[in-house]
């Protein structure tokens, strides 16, 4: 029984379709499923043949432009279509080196046209022209291109590394001019800060003098409406005698180890009063003759 259904019927798998001869001619395609055959009128199952789709792998060795020796690995992705199996059957006895053999033809007269470059931005371009030429090719002997994937470009190890030290010393001289400009914005905000605080530093000493002043003419005026007989010159001169004293006295309690020589005695004190006054009379004095 074994052997009469071994003979007379045969069963074809899902996604597969089988190549059905008579007297070694081709008769008919089977399709999924089980189906009898009589070898008595020449009838056979001479193939069965996978629709689903397949993939190959290629790996391309080819020259850029601009004389870069780069690999390509491409993937095939094709389906033999089910209307045509007797054509992919019986016209190509191995269709994966049909199909290596066109994707090597058109990559290497597409890809030395473009620099480097220019290959790894328009690697889709390159997996279209290949897609074209294989769906118009293999489309005639019953097979069906359904994708063409450019997976990977590898230039030589020397190119890499040339590439990587490109762009490392690219990198190097944008962050030596981003430090430039840091530490020229460093040194304008710091001559900006000092400008300012010695502006400061004037505009305080201006105001101290000018409340010192302030302060010794209220002094002179009070003193001299509060004690009778007694001149302007007179207060002005003990009140210089009385900050010579706090200087002395300052300069004594000084943490800083400074020693400081200076005459001391009221001739001294004398003296320094008549130079203050002889330089603010010859001061007026100017004044008046350029009037």
């Amino acid at each position: 029984m074994g052997n009469s259904v071994c003979l007379f019927g045969g069963c074809i798998p899902q996604s597969n379709v089988g190549v059905v001869e008579q007297w070694g001619r081709f008769q008919r395609l089977a399709q999924p499923g089980f189906h009898f055959f009589n070898p008595f009128a020449g009838e056979c199952l001479a193939g069965v043949l996978s629709t689903r789709i397949s993939s190959l792998d290629v790996r391309i060795e080819t020259k850029t432009k601009d004389n870069v020796f780069v690999q390509l690995l491409c993937s095939i992705q094709y389906r033999v279509i089910k209307e045509n199996a007797d054509d992919a059957f019986y016209e190509l006895q191995n269709p994966k080196e049909q199909i290596q053999a066109y994707v090597f033809d058109v990559t290497r007269a597409i890809v030395p046209r473009m620099n480097l470059d220019e290959l790894f931005e328009q690697k889709g371009e390159v997996a279209k022209a290949v897609l074209e030429e294989l769906e118009k090719v293999m489309g005639e002997y019953g097979y069906n291109i359904e994708h063409i994937l450019m997976v990977d470009i590898i230039p030589d190890d020397s190119v890499r590394r040339a590439m990587n030290e490109i762009n490392a010393a690219q990198r190097m001289q944008l962050a030596s001019v981003y430090k430039g400009e840091a530490e020229k914005i460093l040194l304008v905000k710091k001559a900006e800060a000092e400008a300012e605080a010695k502006y400061l530093g004037g505009v305080g000493v201006a105001r101290q003098r000018q409340a010192i002043t302030d302060g010794l003419r209220e002094n002179i005026l009070n003193f001299s409406h509060k004690v009778e007989g007694t001149s302007a010159k007179e207060v002005m001169d003990l009140i210089m005698i009385t900050q010579y004293f706090d200087t002395i006295k300052d300069l004594g309690n000084s943490s800083k180890n400074t020693t400081v020589f200076i005459p001391h005695g009221p001739g001294h004190v004398r003296d320094i009063g008549e130079q203050i006054r002889n330089g603010l009379m010859e001061s007026a004095s100017a004044q008046l003759n350029v009037e």
